[in-house]
């Protein structure tokens, strides 16, 4: 089969410009129809419907612009959600408000979740999960430290591999593993709280 470049000079005037409009529009087709994974990602990112709405759109604006840069037979889904994943770092640093920081001490962070494992074997979330709204856990992830945050949303609710997520991060995939281990466990300990209250003191 010929490549784009073979006998291109052969062709008539106004056949490259078709032939570039019909494989954007291919492009533009394909990538849409990653939209409804795209804001699963972006609705616990930003935890608002609203934020993720805007968040996609301009993501997908950003693509349409810039869809020759895309490698074709690579991953698309990956390629878009790292656009998206950038806009929202440049949405964050323009927002005024600075990221809660979280402590990484592997101390009594996490007594209430341990007390639930005590009294409902090795996987509390579930008994917790049951009891939560859906936006319950999108306001807990969006409690979550912004680095643990990203790795947690790609890897458990986008679905990318360690190293998809390393390759949209723009970090090691140990980095990536590490993240995930930190985040998940934060962020159980935010949906046990949700589900059976804060421990007394």
């Amino acid at each position: 089969m010929a490549t784009r470049s073979e006998g291109a000079g052969d062709e008539a005037p106004g056949a490259a410009a078709a032939r570039e409009a019909l494989e954007r529009s291919r492009f533009e087709e394909e990538a849409l129809g990653h939209a409804e994974h795209l804001y699963r990602i972006a609705r616990r990112l930003t935890g608002s419907p609203a934020a993720a709405e805007d968040l996609v759109q301009e993501t997908f604006l950003r693509a349409f612009r810039s869809w020759r840069s895309f490698t074709p037979g690579t991953n698309l889904a990956a390629w878009l959600a790292t656009i998206m994943r950038n806009l929202n770092v440049d949405r964050a640093r323009r927002d005024t408000r600075r990221p809660r920081e979280e402590p990484l001490e592997e101390g009594g962070d996490y007594f209430l979740y341990n007390r639930l494992a005590e009294a409902v074997g090795e996987s509390p979330q579930d008994e917790v999960l049951d009891r939560l709204a859906p936006d319950a856990i999108v306001e807990s992830l969006a409690e979550l430290p912004p680095n643990f945050r990203e790795v947690v949303v790609l890897v458990d609710i986008g679905e990318f591999s360690y190293q998809d997520a390393a390759d949209i991060l723009g970090v090691p995939i140990g980095t990536v593993m590490s993240r995930l281990h930190r985040g998940r466990r934060l962020l159980k300990r935010t949906l046990a709280e949700r589900g059976g209250g804060r421990p007394e003191r």
